[in-house]
């Protein structure tokens, strides 16, 4: 069976490449990857950014669909977790963080801002948002 002819006369689209064709993308900066000599050593990192509300919410909005990625339990914010929400701040730039019964959760939402130099964008019951750019290149823009 013979196939009928196209009515248009666009030229055809060129198939995608082959996989193994393709080039590769790092998939890791070369500073993700390097492990550092001293792990106490603070990371010199830039200061949490300014919002303004239009902007918070804008990422209040993107943070919606959003699991929780951390989960502080009834020890409060301590230094590993701190240091988990650093490592998903690194990775995902925003990030949902779920407090388990606090006693104070605007302080607690505070006191995990502070400590990953992050921008608080808000703190919807017992989930706090949190935005922090990557320093080369940010991937969501508010």
């Amino acid at each position: 069976m013979k196939r009928p002819a196209r009515r248009d006369k666009r030229p055809r689209r060129p198939a995608p490449a082959r996989r193994d064709e393709r080039p590769r993308r790092p998939t890791r900066g070369p500073d993700r990857t390097a492990a550092r000599s001293d792990p106490d050593e603070p990371v010199a990192r830039p200061p949490a950014p300014e919002l303004t509300s239009r902007q918070r919410k804008s990422l209040r909005g993107l943070a919606h669909p959003l699991e929780p990625v951390v989960l502080v339990g009834q020890a409060g914010v301590t230094e590993g977790v701190l240091r988990a929400v650093d490592e998903a701040l690194a990775a995902h730039e925003l990030v949902k963080v779920r407090l388990r019964e606090p006693e104070d959760k605007k302080s607690a939402a505070h006191d995990l801002a502070a400590g990953t130099d992050s921008a608080l964008c808000g703190l919807v019951g017992h989930t706090v948002i949190l935005y922090r750019p990557d320093p080369e290149r940010p991937r969501i823009v508010p």
